[in-house]
């Protein structure tokens, strides 16, 4: 199984860097075995807000959502990811919201995560961490 971090959906619908929104657009459309993290889909209402500017309003941003919960399955948090994240975070000193993220890709056997945002960290093992604009 394959997760996408909040950025890449909020690329998909930035037209302010047009080569990052190709690059989302076409990484959405070539997932096939994707889930929508809880957390990733929380945290893709409140990024909107910064595509404001470009007319993306919070209505877009649900409607957004809907359809990408049409194709991706939403995937809940357990009480175990909660445990992985805080393992994470307070022995391994990763951002709170990065870890939430990685344990819930783990907690559902996500092997993919396509993010841009865990430069140089190592993941735990079973998951393979790639930024798709690097």
């Amino acid at each position: 199984m394959t997760a996408l971090d909040t950025n890449i959906l909020i690329y998909a619908c930035d037209s302010t860097d047009t080569r990052r929104q190709s690059a989302a657009i076409d990484l959405i459309a070539r997932t096939t075995d994707g889930v929508l993290l809880w957390q990733v889909a929380c945290e893709f209402i409140a990024a909107s807000r910064k595509l404001i500017a470009q007319g993306f309003s919070p209505a877009h941003a649900w409607h957004r959502l809907s359809e990408l919960a049409a194709i991706f399955p939403l995937v809940l948090p357990t009480a175990g990811a909660l445990e992985r994240a805080r393992e994470l975070h307070t022995e391994h000193g990763w951002s709170f919201w990065d870890a939430l993220i990685v344990a819930a890709c783990i907690d559902c056997g996500v092997r993919r995560l396509y993010t841009e945002d865990l430069p140089g960290r190592s993941p735990p093992a079973g998951l393979e961490i790639i930024n798709p604009f690097a």
